[in-house]
């Protein structure tokens, strides 16, 4: 019998790698081509225990070249598209690159499916950004898009393209939102990892506005075992919410860091807030709970901790990779 055979897009970045190394550690009969551009957001080392895997293989490309596409995909069981410029910020400051990674390179996807390999199965991963914010209740997956960013509208753009392939043509397509991820690997300038590196370096950890803006946090190997249930008992055609139920302000959550790495809370300073910043994400994930049978097996605290200490215990690793410009407090502002 053949391996299933993944072809995994961006799977050096963080969600991507935490990916990867959940299917080695679960499966032995799973084979992963890794297609990744190694821009910014990425790093080599990530999977460097796996280089000489019989089961892994790496090919550095982008999803932006529509003939290297094709040509990996031709004979893939499944597509499990992590691909994607995804800081806010980062779009901000440079809106064109966030359009042609995330869209055009979606687009490149389902068109090389669509010409050469209709039978797979392809799995986009989307956000919880699409939808805008929601002061009360929560989202569920057929609520209106209604994108605040040039980031989110890129990825609102590839899911709309996700289902108008599956329309008309008839592709194998799922689209995932999920709720903000944290844990190992994770690219220094995102909330979680910068507030532990910058309070680790005794510096002032920047908040935008007043902290009280509202994410759902997931730990990433939830968001992994929700999308390996999903290749196997997901729909065609649908979209899944992936949500933990972890919602806290911002100010919260860096306070709760401070205080488990012994630092005070005068390292905390309050910044400029950024242009379109949405006040509160919720997400309903009733529907990956009841038709797949997914729930989120890990404590926030407990995963929390477990974030700390890695990024405590894997200095070499991020300050190798930390762009000065990383810690700058208002980001946005930068041009990348």
């Amino acid at each position: 019998m053949n391996r299933m055979k993944i072809l995994v897009t961006g799977g050096l970045g963080f969600i991507g790698t935490n990916f990867i190394r959940f299917i080695f550690e679960n499966y032995r009969d799973i084979r992963v081509v890794n297609l990744d551009n190694i821009s910014y957001g990425a790093n080599p080392a990530n999977l460097k225990d796996y280089e000489n895997d019989s089961r892994y293989r790496f090919v550095k490309g982008d999803i932006r070249n529509y003939k290297q596409v094709c040509k990996l995909i031709n004979d893939a069981d499944v597509v499990v598209n992590f691909a994607a410029e995804t800081h806010v910020d980062r779009s901000i400051a440079n809106p064109r690159i966030f359009l042609e990674s995330n869209t055009i390179g979606l687009y490149n996807i389902l068109e090389a499916v669509r010409q050469y390999n209709p039978k797979a199965r392809v799995i986009h991963i989307s956000t919880d950004e699409v939808y805008g914010d929601i002061l009360e209740g929560s989202f569920t997956e057929d609520y209106p898009l209604k994108p605040s960013s040039p980031y989110s509208a890129s990825k609102a753009a590839a899911d709309i393209f996700c289902h108008a392939y599956h329309r008309t043509y008839n592709i194998d397509i799922i689209v995932t939102r999920c709720t903000n991820n944290f844990g190992p690997y994770q690219f220094p300038e995102k909330l979680i990892p910068k507030t532990i590196i910058r309070a680790n370096m005794n510096l002032k950890v920047p908040i935008y506005g007043t902290g009280q803006n509202v994410r759902d946090w997931i730990y990433v190997l939830d968001h992994c075992e929700a999308i390996d249930m999903l290749i196997y008992k997901g729909r065609p055609g649908e979209v899944y919410n992936i949500s933990s139920g972890n919602e806290l302000e911002n100010i919260k959550l860096v306070k709760m860091i401070l205080s488990l790495m012994g630092k005070d809370e005068s390292l905390i300073e309050f910044v400029e807030d950024r242009p379109g910043h949405d006040l509160r994400y919720s997400l309903d994930s009733s529907k990956i709970r009841e038709e797949i049978g997914w729930k989120p097996k890990y404590s926030f605290r407990k995963a929390i901790e477990e974030t700390i200490n890695w990024y405590l215990s894997n200095r070499a690793w991020w300050e190798l990779i930390t762009d000065k410009r990383l810690l700058n407090p208002t980001p946005w502002k930068l041009k990348w």
